[in-house]
């Protein structure tokens, strides 16, 4: 089957994925570029699964503070080397995670930081998760993709472990 450079150019911009994933990609989904994205994004969450054991320990600390100086937050955000903790695709996932922070306030990093007694407290546990945990949040750049989503697809992209380690969200008067 012959794939269209259209096609590769199009699944590529909606991924982010290399020129050759796209094409296998599309290969594999006999062309269809929606079928070959969700294709991507399964084997992004293999190649992450494959990773997460391996030891971060470089990174970096994104600060953002939300304009009139009422809102900031600072982050921490782990990756195996200093030379992926200064890729601009890791620079702008931190800085995205800090405004996501900055703006939907999460309480805890994931589901199994919350206490017990906080989740009996909720009759919804998993409304309650994608609001308060900021790893199940919907990003606020695209709301059809969670913040874990987008982790899993840097990991496969840039092909090493890259973990939130914590923030802190400060906000005036709180």
């Amino acid at each position: 089957m012959k794939i269209s450079v259209g096609a590769v150019k199009e699944l590529r911009e909606l991924t982010c994925a290399s020129i050759m994933d796209c094409k296998k990609a599309l290969h594999d989904a006999d062309g269809d570029v929606k079928k070959a994205a969700e294709l991507l994004r399964k084997r992004g969450l293999e190649i992450a699964k494959g990773k997460e054991k391996r030891a971060a320990k470089e990174g970096r600390i994104e600060a953002y503070v939300h304009h009139g100086n009422k809102i900031g937050v600072l982050l921490e955000v782990d990756c195996e080397t200093d030379f992926v903790a200064r890729n601009s695709d890791f620079c702008q996932f931190t800085k995205d995670i800090a405004m996501q922070i900055a703006a939907s306030c999460p309480a805890y990093l994931k589901k199994e930081d919350v206490p017990e007694e906080v989740i009996g407290q909720h009759k919804d546990k998993e409304m309650f998760f994608k609001e308060s945990c900021l790893l199940e949040q919907a990003f606020i750049k695209d709301p059809s993709i969670s913040i874990k989503d987008y982790l899993t697809s840097l990991i496969a992209k840039i092909g090493e472990n890259i973990v939130i380690r914590r923030f802190q969200r400060y906000k005036i008067g709180e």
